[in-house]
């Protein structure tokens, strides 16, 4: 799809002198910027690196910043991996017809409309194809600036835009030829039916009369002993009144041949998929499928992932909530701990390989006086140990929480060789690894520590979602059906600096964001928790 995206500008800053990439040891980039993040101890030895975030370093290098057009070259490659594909892309020769979504006037699409397809042209509540969204807005002049996001040691600032959501006045399908799907998949979330409920009363605004639910996850599609879901709004009318999902959720599932075949089958055109990383690696297979078959069909993709660790959005669905939900686990673990004598409330939340709910609850509870994510390495013994931190807690304060991610200090318990459904390691349980060694730790110096341990995990994960997630999932949910209509596939919808967004799935799925330890949103919790490094 030939991008259009606005004009670049071609006022250049000097390059530096030569260099052929650059890799900062300050900085940690997600998204497309994405570069390692080197963390050295206090002895000078290089901590652990992310090797998917290491990936990242890719893109930079082939760049030669001696060539003075490196700049307009940078941006145009941006542009072409940004773009979204679209149905034109496999077939050039369909033509748009006037959208059938318009709210100035509120009568039901008809035959009764001239040629059934009514536009109002003085509603302007629709999204222009040129319309765009500025991914990063911070300049940063320096590459030592908290959390700075550097292409070149000079931290040049380099526009980078990508597509605004929402509805388009041209559309790619009749209403009534529309059979649309929707799966959701991988763990529960809150928010699902919110998403659920939204996309369907936006498609029945459409027009669309035939839309299913496939439960259970992709193996639906294929499992004789499961029968699809009619959904319409009386159906799913109050389903976001409660957790959980409407449709079910599994892991795993049947290949893309099998996926695509079962589509055929059904008459299905339009697939929206909720779900993470390794659900929207799916959703890009399918895609991909579609239009090797020549099929007219379009896929979209609603990031649900309650750990928050999707690439370029500032969050998805699910995580306000548990960050809320989590607040009741560590004010128990606070109470439990000002109760006892010498007590110590831990809590482990989610977080396989990022720790964003762990800092967020730490942060927004006060009551947190040691976080622990996946992202920063720790000692448990030695000096400079978390175990040697909460004995000096315990004697000057009489109590101490803990709070920490489920993928924090893996290396430190002894790895299993299993693998779930979607074929991620199943983790030991680094809480109740943590609790035995504090209880041994002070049993050995010989003063007590009373430890209690809260796992709220599917506490947080089957209630329903709150109000910022709710507007949230309403949100992403009709843009996922805008989306669809406007003949995009192979995307999945997001929210980017406070505006809803369009993402070709490649782009979001490439590895997953992790906190930034040199952030200003970690450096904020480490104020608040007053924790030393625990190297």
């Amino acid at each position: 799809m030939v991008s259009i995206s606005p004009p670049i500008s071609h006022t250049l800053t000097p390059p530096p002198p030569a260099k052929t990439a650059y890799i900062p040891t300050t900085g940690f980039i997600s998204g497309p910027l994405h570069l390692s993040y080197i963390r050295t101890n206090r002895r000078g030895v290089i901590g652990s690196l992310h090797a998917a975030a290491a990936k990242g370093n890719d893109q930079y290098s082939g760049i030669n910043f001696c060539d003075p057009e490196w700049k307009v070259k940078f941006q145009r490659d941006f542009e072409t991996r940004f773009s979204i594909p679209h149905m034109t892309d496999a077939f050039p020769e369909l033509e748009p017809i006037p959208s059938t979504f318009c709210l100035k006037s509120r009568i039901p699409v008809n035959e009764t409309f001239a040629d059934g397809y009514p536009s109002d042209a003085k509603w302007h509540g629709y999204i222009n194809n040129n319309d765009r969204v500025l991914l990063k807005v911070i300049q940063y002049s320096s590459p030592t600036s908290a959390g700075a996001e550097c292409i070149d040691p000079d931290c040049t600032w380099v526009e980078q835009w990508v597509h605004r959501a929402g509805p388009r006045e041209k559309i790619y399908f009749k209403p009534e030829e529309v059979k649309a799907a929707i799966v959701t998949c991988g763990g529960l979330c809150p928010g699902l039916n919110d998403v659920i409920r939204q996309i369907v009363i936006t498609l029945e605004i459409y027009g669309v009369k035939n839309i299913l639910g496939i439960p259970f996850g992709y193996r639906g599609f294929t499992d004789k002993g499961i029968s699809e879901m009619p959904l319409t709004r009386r159906v799913v009318q109050n389903i976001h009144l409660s957790g959980g999902s409407l449709l079910g959720v599994s892991r795993g599932g049947p290949t893309t041949e099998e996926i695509v075949d079962s589509m055929e089958e059904r008459g299905v055109n339009m697939l929206f998929v909720l779900g993470g990383n390794g659900t929207h690696a799916g959703a890009n297979a399918i895609h991909n499928e579609v239009i090797k078959r020549r099929m007219k069909v379009v896929v979209v993709g609603v990031p649900k992932t309650i750990d928050n660790d999707i690439l370029l959005m500032d969050k998805t669905f699910g995580f306000d909530t548990a960050v809320e939900e989590a607040q009741r686990a560590i004010n128990s673990a606070y109470i439990e701990a000002q109760s006892a004598y010498r007590g110590v409330g831990l809590v482990k939340l989610m977080g396989r390989s990022s720790g964003f709910i762990a800092m967020h609850a730490s942060l927004s509870s006060g009551q947190v006086d040691i976080c622990l994510i996946p992202e920063v390495p720790f000692r448990l013994h030695g000096p400079n140990g978390v175990l040697s931190h909460l004995k000096f807690l315990l004697d000057t304060k009489g109590a101490a929480v803990i709070c920490l991610a489920e993928g924090a200090g893996q290396n430190l318990i002894e790895k299993t060789n299993a693998r779930d459904a979607s074929g991620n390691t199943v983790f030991g349980d680094i809480g109740v690894h943590i609790q035995q060694e504090i209880k041994k730790h002070f049993k050995e110096l010989g003063t007590p520590a009373d430890v209690k341990y809260i796992d709220p995990t599917y506490m947080l994960r089957a209630i329903r979602a709150n109000a910022s997630d709710g507007i949230l999932c309403t949100v992403l949910g009709q843009n996922a059906v805008h989306g669809a209509f406007a003949g995009y596939s192979g995307i999945t919808v997001g929210i980017c600096n406070t505006h809803y967004v369009y993402f070709p799935i490649p782009e979001v799925i490439r590895y997953p964001k992790f906190v930034d330890p040199n952030s200003r949103m970690w450096h904020r919790c480490l104020t608040s928790t007053g924790q030393p490094d625990f190297f």
